[in-house]
């Protein structure tokens, strides 16, 4: 009977010891996991900050950064962004989102000429001040820049392109473009913050890329597209 007794503390004592441990375990992997995303301040002035949300995704991965803000009035696709994006398992790439904040105020997309849309010039001087030195130094295979237009290009709803033509940038936006359902390549050639960001960094040999979303379809069909641009962005070979 006191044999019994005996075998019967011990198991409760290695079962309690087994389910601390496994507790343990998984409490350590979340917070590895946590803590691996870093989320910096990277540089501001009067006219806004930019910030950088480091390390999504696969940390020993080949590099690739996400632009948001450059023009602030397009915020539903850059919010779009960052919702999907960090959230995902299993990706092949480290990812790093630049996020380009505008003092100025504004709210969403609307019925302006785009040059005349607040915060447009601010965001792309920003974008050349803080963004540019940050992803030249920072051994990235590709960049995406991200932009919504309320509809200005006819039968393109959603599209990438490069612009700058013939560079390693346009070969990779026309890969993305052929592996997507509902992701077209369309070279509006004339992008007001194309020198600001994308146009130098092609030319500094770094492949930077558009990608260009309606502002005015649904939400849902929005963040399907944004979804499709990431996963075909993740199964690019580099």
């Amino acid at each position: 009977m006191l044999k019994r007794r005996y075998h019967l503390i011990l198991l409760i004592i290695v079962i309690i010891i087994a389910c601390y441990a496994f507790v343990s375990i998984n409490q350590m992997a979340h917070q590895d996991n946590s803590t691996a995303i870093k989320h910096e301040l990277i540089g501001n002035d009067s006219s806004g900050s930019v910030e950088v949300i480091r390390n999504i995704g696969n940390p020993n991965g080949k590099k690739i950064a996400y632009v948001v803000g450059v023009h602030p009035l397009e915020n539903d696709t850059h919010k779009n962004l960052l919702k999907l994006l960090p959230k995902l398992n299993n990706l092949n790439y480290s990812y790093d989102i630049y996020i380009i904040n505008v003092s100025e105020n504004f709210s969403s997309y609307g019925q302006l000429h785009p040059d005349d849309q607040p915060g447009r010039q601010t965001g792309q001087e920003l974008a050349l001040k803080y963004v540019y030195p940050q992803i030249v130094n920072g051994s990235y295979v590709l960049v995406i820049d991200v932009h919504a237009h309320g509809g200005a290009y006819g039968e393109y709803n959603t599209f990438v392109f490069c612009p700058v033509e013939g560079s390693s940038g346009e070969s990779y936006a026309r890969n993305i473009s052929q592996n997507s359902i509902n992701i077209s390549y369309y070279n509006p050639n004339h992008t007001t913050s194309g020198p600001y960001l994308s146009v130098p960094l092609n030319q500094h040999g770094i492949p930077a890329i558009y990608f260009e979303e309606n502002s005015y379809i649904s939400q849902n069909i929005k963040e399907s597209h944004m979804l499709e641009l990431i996963q075909t962005i993740d199964n690019l070979n580099f």
